[in-house]
């Protein structure tokens, strides 16, 4: 008992990293307002400014990609409100280590000091282990702050959502990339060994990863270059981040939801883009097939009745060819439907689709096409003001199909000849009605 008498006085600070700790740790931030990117929470009016104004911290579950500072803020948190910090993996933790950790927490608590407990991928624990946790939440034995990848929607426990607040967090866009970068060469005491350009492709391999970014900087740090590296010099030096994309959860539901709206919306150009990111990422072409199927009898049917045969085709010369040869033929399918109402164009376009999927990363599709199966879903804005083409005059509305982020871009280019002369005219019409109706909002 003597040990948990001494630890009422209030925490050390948290010890001063070495100069030989991982850049990343050197630059962990000390305050929540040095936080980068996340400041619709941490700001006057968000979520955790309100909290930690009013000293008192309710449950939380993170939602947000990896390097976006969960963890961080996690002990920010502790820190500002005086709570005790405590954190765990589900990945490594087991039902014996939760009850040691609630049994000091119940310890503390009757000393008048309260633990926060973050768990750090916390949708890892299966349902009964969630369970777990609700008496503890309920009688403040613990402050829960869960962090995920996933969505809460699917991975977490009704019981326990409703007793959490879910904060979203943001992937880093470049500027709060930058000042990470910035933070970096001040800490180094010397700037990076790039030149403007490849200091931009830094930041998008990156994909909105902080801690990716100051890991690939400090790589960048440890090599002596006789002068700046250009991008082709950075590439050959670096890895890009990996697309964020899992194949069972949500990312799957997005991109595929974005595909369909993007077939019903007559937009070749994105259809394609979200073909692209969902077979570069892995996903499943039988899958995908399935969707061009049904959006060819749902969207298109008997206007074109040669849509559900081209797609029946393309299932056919897939489970022929297998991949990657058959993959041409679900593009086919996939612009067919996209257009309806010959040449390599497909193939050319495809190599081209392809390309800017793996250049552009793990870009959101706009929340207007956003399915939202789930209450949470809608009420953070998913599907908000999807405009629905058979409503509108002449069956297009014109919207937006393109992530915030990148513009528009050319990968189907029709030819002059065969049906294809009939789809390029169908197209510019489409384009020239998306632009004078884009211009009128």
């Amino acid at each position: 008992m003597a040990d948990l008498f001494a630890s009422q006085a209030p925490p050390p600070p948290p010890d001063e990293p070495g100069e030989d700790a991982p850049l990343a740790d050197r630059l962990r931030p000390r305050r929540l307002e040095d936080v980068v990117g996340q400041e619709h929470l941490t700001g006057p009016e968000g979520a955790i400014g309100r909290m930690v104004a009013a000293g008192r911290l309710s449950s939380i579950v993170f939602w947000g990609p990896p390097g976006t500072g969960k963890t961080t803020m996690s002990r920010l948190l502790a820190d500002a409100v005086g709570l005790r910090f405590v954190a765990i993996s589900a990945v490594f933790s087991g039902v014996a280590e939760l009850k040691k950790v609630f049994a000091e927490a119940k310890e503390h608590a009757r000393i008048g000091r309260k633990t926060l407990l973050f768990v750090d991928e916390i949708h890892r624990f299966n349902r009964s282990q969630q369970d777990g946790f609700l008496p503890f939440v309920e009688n403040g034995t613990v402050t829960l702050v869960g962090a995920t990848t996933e969505n809460p929607s699917f991975e977490l426990n009704a019981a326990l959502l409703s007793r959490a607040q879910v904060l979203i967090l943001h992937r880093l866009d470049a500027a709060a990339l930058d000042k990470l970068l910035a933070r970096a060469e001040e800490t180094e005491g010397r700037p990076l060994p790039l030149d403007a350009e490849a200091r931009a492709a830094l930041i998008a391999s990156a994909d909105g990863d902080g801690r990716f970014l100051l890991n690939q900087a400090e790589t960048l740090f440890s090599i002596r270059l006789d002068a700046p590296l250009d991008p082709a010099g950075l590439s050959a030096l670096l890895q890009r981040r990996v697309a964020v994309y899992d194949k069972d959860r949500e990312g799957h539901y997005n991109i595929i939801s974005a595909l369909h709206k993007s077939i019903r919306g007559s937009d070749p150009q994105a259809a394609l883009y979200y073909l692209a990111r969902m077979l570069t990422a892995g996903e499943q072409p039988l899958f995908v097939l399935r969707r061009l199927v049904r959006a060819a009898v749902e969207d298109i049917g008997l206007a074109d009745p040669q849509a559900l045969v081209q797609c029946i085709a393309a299932k056919d010369t897939y489970d022929f060819l297998g991949s990657p040869e058959g993959e041409l033929a679900i593009v086919q399918a996939c612009l067919y439907l996209a257009t309806a109402p010959k040449s390599n164009a497909a193939y050319m376009a495809q190599k081209a689709a392809w390309r800017s999927a793996k250049e552009t990363g793990s870009l959101m599709p706009p929340q207007n096409i956003l399915n939202a199966p789930t209450k949470l879903m809608k009420d953070v804005g998913y599907g908000k003001n999807y405009q629905y083409d058979h409503d509108a005059e002449d069956g297009f509305s014109g919207a937006n199909y393109w992530p915030d982020e990148m513009r528009p871009q050319t990968f189907y280019t029709p030819t002059d000849r065969g049906v294809e002369k009939r789809i390029a005219e169908r197209m510019a019409w489409w384009d020239e009605m998306r632009a004078r109706k884009q211009g009128d909002e």
